[in-house]
């Protein structure tokens, strides 16, 4: 059987979230999980509310959630057409449930993988200045 996960986010400075000085390391989860569920052919999408509010609007389970509890909700996770998960980014145990797919990052031994350091954008009212290198 075919799972479609989409993923609600908040309003992020970018697609993903992992732009800017600092980086919350679980928009870096999540962003690998996810990519690395779409390299094993999963069906994931992800929309970004300062981005792509016509998702949000679009679908009545998100839209009735934000009226009843606002952005705090947010993210949200949808596999099939039902909610699963609120206010958190699900859990790579969770995708690989969901999904029967193995997520998550490879490791390289027992070593983890070393963060990526981006330059702060010199433009402080946009994280994602042209010329800034963080998206």
């Amino acid at each position: 059987m075919s799972v479609k996960i989409s993923i609600y986010d908040p309003a992020l400075c970018c697609s993903t979230g992992i732009c800017g000085p600092s980086v919350d390391p679980e928009l870096v989860r999540i962003a690998g999980d996810l990519e690395s569920l779409r390299k094993r052919n999963a069906d994931v999408e992800r929309f970004n509310l300062a981005m792509e509010p016509g998702a949000f609007a679009g679908n009545e389970q998100i839209r009735s959630l934000l009226q009843e509890q606002g952005p705090e909700v947010l993210p949200v996770t949808v596999v099939n057409g039902e909610i699963r998960k609120t206010k958190a980014y699900p859990s790579t145990q969770e995708l690989s449930e969901w999904t029967g797919i193995s997520a998550g990052l490879p490791s390289i031994g027992k070593k983890p993988l070393k963060m990526l350091q981006v330059e702060p954008s010199k433009d402080k009212d946009d994280c994602c200045a042209p010329g800034s290198g963080c998206c």
